[in-house]
């Protein structure tokens, strides 16, 4: 038996290769296409077709964290293989077709903000198309709280009902929150609370205000159900998906990127109007999703935003669904 030793075995596989190249034809490089394909992905709850249909992705500067310094925040998210110079955060809505009902949960930051930011947010109405999903036959979209982010798609970009043929669900504590004029007036001027405040006249006002209240602890539809979740907004709700045996708790922001606020749910966004309550609220549902082991869905979660949570020493870690290539 012939034995070859290291040396040769290298010397004669970088001749061969030296002998091809030399047969190879030349052939120009071929230009970057500089896209993704169109972000959407669908999974069962039971006898639920949930579409999970990206929004886009937004950074920022890593001070939006309070109380804990940039170089905190920055290891952290190396720590997560992330940017350690900025945080970004995935936006990621959903819908659910129950089988009498088409349902979009909190439509992103919509269409005119796609061509604002030149396609970095606001996909959520040009992948909902790519996935097969006609807006003029949604029946119902939920708003889980009033940020700009979860209600600027609403509108379409040139400001007329997205959904024309669909009843909105807002949260009724979140409503009487932002469309009081008293609570506006104390919003320091300048402020991204100003902000939100005026933008929710804005959407809604453009909807002639015609929306439907309802109540935290309450069935929606038949087969969601609505839990309150407060401190992100006075009003913030959660919803409960389930059909058959299944179940996933879609959080909203109960939690916002998980390489920061589920790994440390004490730390506190600047997002977050009651940051106390919003820590107490976060620990709270995180506790009973990693006691229950229920599938999450997370709005600000890396696409597809679906995942289970384990307890991880004073918090908390996201256990990444695998991805199914069939529903």
């Amino acid at each position: 038996m012939t034995e070859f030793t290291r040396r040769e075995i290298l010397l004669s596989g970088a001749a061969a290769t030296a002998t091809a190249i030399g047969h190879v034809p030349a052939h120009g490089a071929a230009p970057p296409i500089g896209k993704q394909a169109p972000g959407y992905y669908r999974y069962k709850i039971g006898s639920y077709e949930v579409t999970v249909v990206l929004d886009g992705a937004r950074s920022w500067p890593l001070d939006m964290v309070r109380d804990v310094t940039k170089e905190d925040v920055s290891a952290a998210l190396a720590a997560a293989y992330l940017d350690k110079d900025k945080m970004t955060f995935p936006y990621v809505p959903i819908v659910v077709n129950t089988g009498a009902k088409l349902v979009v949960i909190d439509p992103g930051l919509g269409p005119h903000l796609y061509e604002q930011s030149k396609g970095a947010v606001g996909q959520f109405h040009t992948n909902l198309a790519a996935a097969g999903i006609d807006r003029n036959a949604v029946d119902t979209v939920i708003i889980s709280h009033f940020h700009g982010d979860h209600v600027n798609g609403l509108l379409t970009a040139d400001n007329k009902p997205a959904f024309p043929n669909a009843e909105i669900l807002v949260p009724a504590t979140d409503w009487t929150f932002w469309f009081d004029d008293a609570n506006m007036s104390r919003a320091p001027a300048g402020s991204l609370l100003e902000t939100n405040f005026k933008n929710n006249r804005r959407v809604f006002g453009a909807l002639g205000n015609k929306v439907t209240h309802y109540e935290p602890g309450k069935e929606l539809l038949p087969g969601i159900s609505s839990v309150p979740t407060p401190g992100h907004t006075p009003g913030h709700t959660s919803h409960v998906i389930a059909s058959g045996s299944d179940k996933v708790f879609v959080q909203a922001d109960v939690t916002l990127l998980p390489a920061l606020f589920v790994r440390n749910p004490d730390w506190r966004p600047m997002f977050d109007y009651d940051a106390e309550v919003a820590v107490q609220t976060r620990r709270k549902v995180y506790d009973m999703l990693a006691a229950e082991k229920m599938l999450l869905q997370g709005f600000h979660y890396p696409f597809p935003g679906v995942a289970y949570i384990e307890k991880s020493g004073t918090g908390y870690r996201e256990i990444p669904m695998p991805w199914n290539p069939t529903t």
